[in-house]
């Protein structure tokens, strides 16, 4: 299957330099609104996009399945069609919107290809950077400039756990855990959350991270992110050792630069979350 990787790039260029761009640091308060909290947002930017995106997808791959996650909001059965599907485009027009509704500078835009149950390319676009990481399945992760030039990424090698850089996404865990899982983790050299799994996937596919943690895989976060570091050379597991599919929504995910750093991180964190 010849996948049209380029032109679903340039749409996401288009949609940001379109649709999101033009509202950065522009939006008025009746352009955010409040999901499930006040550090769950959607704005006009991120329901504009995804419009744009959809409309281009269509003429792209006509016969694909379309799941945005501002979709999913208004059709949450959308998401278990997924699975099934021959061929499935998964989009998160805003990744980081509450850095975007905010005024900060990293968020991007970001698109998964899944067929037939696996995620076959993945896509992050910075809006602001102007260039996209792209992965294919089996054929390595990219920095793609705008000019053409292309960069092979590798994630970070190896590295002591106190050497360690990071980072952990704990929101959504009770305080108790969340308290546990921080402070093992403060065995580490430097722990971060930068509210945009966008960028820390870059970040990690590039070699800046040695880890990431997450909770709540909704597959607009984590399937483009998570092919793009396994294509980069990185290990990525779901928090019970298990490969991380598009349907998985449950449960925890963990990354490193190998399995034996994987494995050093998961015994330091042990037993720190009981509800995963």
């Amino acid at each position: 299957m010849t996948l049209p990787i380029d032109q679903l790039a340039t749409l996401l260029r288009d949609a940001a330099k379109t649709e999101i761009l033009p509202r950065f640091r522009r939006l008025g308060s009746d352009d955010i609104r409040e999901k499930t909290s006040a550090v769950d947002l959607v704005t006009e930017a991120d329901e504009a996009a995804e419009r744009f995106i959809k409309r281009g997808c269509a003429e792209l791959m006509p016969n694909a399945l379309f799941v945005g996650e501002e979709g999913v909001a208004a059709d949450p059965a959308l998401l278990g069609r997924i699975k099934d599907a021959d061929l499935a485009i998964i989009v998160d027009p805003i990744d980081g919107t509450a850095n975007f509704a905010a005024g900060a500078p990293m968020f991007g835009v970001m698109a998964a290809v899944v067929s037939k149950g696996e995620t076959v390319a993945g896509l992050i676009y910075d809006p602001l950077g102007d260039d996209w990481m792209i992965a294919e399945k089996g054929a390595g992760a990219h920095l793609v400039r705008t000019d053409g030039e292309r960069v092979r990424l590798r994630a970070a090698a190896p590295a002591p756990i106190e050497e360690m850089i990071g980072v952990a996404s704990s929101s959504m865990l009770p305080k108790a855990e969340r308290r546990a899982l921080l402070t093992r983790l403060a065995e580490t050299r430097i722990l971060a959350n930068y509210r945009t799994a966008a960028h820390e996937y870059r970040l990690a596919a590039s070699g800046a991270l040695h880890f990431q943690f997450y909770v709540k895989l909704m597959p607009w976060d984590h399937l483009a992110g998570s092919l793009l570091m396994e294509e980069a050379g990185g290990y990525v597991r779901k928090w019970d050792g298990g490969i991380y599919r598009p349907s998985d929504v449950e449960g925890g995910l963990l990354t490193a630069p190998d399995a034996e750093s994987w494995q050093a991180l998961r015994r330091l964190i042990g037993d720190a979350i009981p509800s995963l």
